[in-house]
């Protein structure tokens, strides 16, 4: 080999190895909800492996994922709750939202004595959180619970603590059912809690709940599945009691994937149909429209493209709906606002 021919190898083979180190040495960082937290962990670990891109995440709840994004100190957030439009007003720069997976949110419960898997009705779950329907034998939750043996014990409400997008689902679909909660607590992140115990995250509260005998709290299905605890069905729209799946949740979002707005800012919680899950929502990653930082700003919008096609592939074995095809196609259109 002569040295000319030797010497263009060597270039090649360092530039070669600074575009690998460039790669390796990605970081992107991100914070908010907790709910989609399993699949993202998945997803941005399968992502490394594939690119050698990072990417950081915080699983602070959405609240503080939005305050993050705001206050500029991640390059994205993630919320349950789609942000206000005062939100997005006070935004230094213009925030997109991509909708990742549907997921659900289910009754949990710790009764001492009872396996059954019990039937909800949105009545019952309003009046315990109102702290109206403090027993567990209560006509409310017995009536529609027919041959249960369910105690007379006192009713331990179990909420979170911090600003959570699965509370703003929860209490989204509270006001959709019940006047009364809409007006004395109402939908949001953080509310006002009638009664119950604290915990952060869905972690916390899947723990609180399962400490603490005859409670009850809410959290995303895979967290209900993954620590064993029992969840109710709950009564839908149409009057039917339905157990939390990605088929429910896939029912739920089947009106809305035909309407959706193009900023995709939607609910789907109390959807209509007779397999809809009641409880259901998109979840969404909060994106700036101008990234300066080139190289950042292409592996962002390289990974936006591979959780719509290829990520899509980890939602169900982590019991999340996968995300309608129809919006799925409008996303992968919407990349290209990232400037």
């Amino acid at each position: 080999m002569n040295s000319k021919r030797l010497v263009c190898l060597l270039a090649l083979a360092a530039l070669a190895a600074g575009v690998a180190l460039a790669q390796g040495s990605m970081l992107i960082n991100g914070a908010g909800a907790t709910f989609p937290y399993p699949i993202y962990s998945k997803w941005f670990d399968e992502y490394h492996k594939n690119t050698g891109v990072q990417i950081n995440y915080q699983s602070v709840g959405s609240g503080a994922g939005i305050k993050q994004l705001l206050s500029g100190t991640v390059d994205f957030g993630a919320s349950d709750k789609p942000m206000s439009d005062k939100q997005l007003a006070d935004s230094k720069v213009k925030i997109l939202h991509f909708p990742t997976v549907m997921g659900a949110v289910v009754p949990t419960y710790n009764i001492p004595g009872v396996s059954t898997e019990l039937n909800f009705t949105p009545e019952a779950l309003a009046g315990i959180f109102l702290g109206r329907i403090t027993k567990w034998n209560d006509p409310a939750i017995a009536g529609v619970n027919k041959g249960v043996s369910l105690p007379g014990n006192d009713i331990v409400v179990v909420h979170r603590a911090d600003g959570s997008g699965t509370t703003f689902i929860w209490t989204d679909y509270l006001s959709k059912v019940s006047d009364d909660w809409k007006t004395k607590v109402g939908a949001d992140t953080s509310v006002n809690w009638p009664v119950g115990l604290g915990g952060k995250g869905n972690e916390g509260v899947a723990g609180q709940v399962k400490q603490q005998p005859n409670s009850i709290g809410y959290v995303e299905l895979i967290y209900a599945l993954q620590n064993n605890m029992s969840f109710g069905k709950v009564k839908n729209a149409a009057g039917v009691f339905v157990k939390a799946d990605f088929a429910g949740v896939s029912a739920a979002a089947a009106g809305a994937a035909k309407t959706m707005p193009d900023d995709f800012r939607v609910s789907i919680t109390n959807a209509p149909g007779k397999t809809s899950y009641p409880l259901s929502s998109f979840t969404w990653l909060l994106i700036p429209a101008q990234v300066s930082d080139a190289a950042k700003r292409d592996a962002l919008k390289g990974f936006l493209k591979w959780m719509l096609v290829d990520g899509q592939n980890y939602a169900e074995p982590l019991s999340y709906a996968r995300l309608p095809k129809e919006v799925v196609q409008e996303e992968l259109k919407a990349i290209s606002s990232i400037q």
